[in-house]
């Protein structure tokens, strides 16, 4: 008889193992229940399990979503929101925008933020950024450069929620301008 492969993907193997050692009464403990399911898919224990598969975040879509009507059709900031996550998730957007290894003076940064927004606050945006440790500037405030960091998994989710929005918008755009009513032959 041959042998059938059945795939199994674990989201969450903790949980997994909750669900698996309450099904054994007087089973192993947790973190010895988690070493044996390692084991099972071939690991040394769950510690090498986990450095070999890094746990990936959750991606929040109703943040995002909420997050991302914040922005236009052209993924230019329209407003400033209230909540202080939502918020964060916006100025990363504007972060991600901006050159990296570039200095600017306060007025170029300014000029910069400026195109990327529709509600014209700058100087809100520049000190959250710098209050976030996603730009810097020198004391006297004549230096502003963007500091490299890696990316909110969260934020990153949003800018590509924002490319795919504009991305959707401008075939439609194209398609209604090259649309021309045909003469008529009177």
């Amino acid at each position: 008889m041959s042998k059938d492969v059945i795939r199994l993907t674990i989201p969450d193997v903790s949980e997994f193992s909750k669900h698996l050692r309450a099904a054994l009464p007087d089973g192993p403990g947790h973190v010895e229940m988690l070493n044996l399911v390692a084991k099972a898919a071939g690991f040394r224990n769950f510690q090498h399990l986990r450095a070999q598969h890094p746990p990936t975040p959750m991606i929040d879509q109703k943040r995002i979503a909420r997050a991302a009507r914040y922005f236009d059709d052209d993924g230019r900031w329209k407003s400033w929101p209230t909540k202080r996550g939502l918020r964060e998730l916006c100025l990363w957007v504007i972060w991600a925008r901006l050159p990296a290894r570039q200095r600017w003076s306060e007025r170029e940064i300014s000029a910069v933020i400026d195109e990327q927004t529709l509600f014209r606050d700058a100087a809100q945006i520049r000190r959250s950024l710098i209050e976030m440790r996603l730009m810097t500037r020198r004391a006297d405030g004549s230096d502003y450069a963007r500091v490299e960091t890696p990316m909110d998994p969260q934020a990153a989710a949003l800018l590509a929620h924002l490319a795919e929005r504009e991305k959707a918008a401008r075939p439609q755009e194209t398609a209604d301008a090259a649309f021309v009513f045909p003469r008529s032959s009177a």
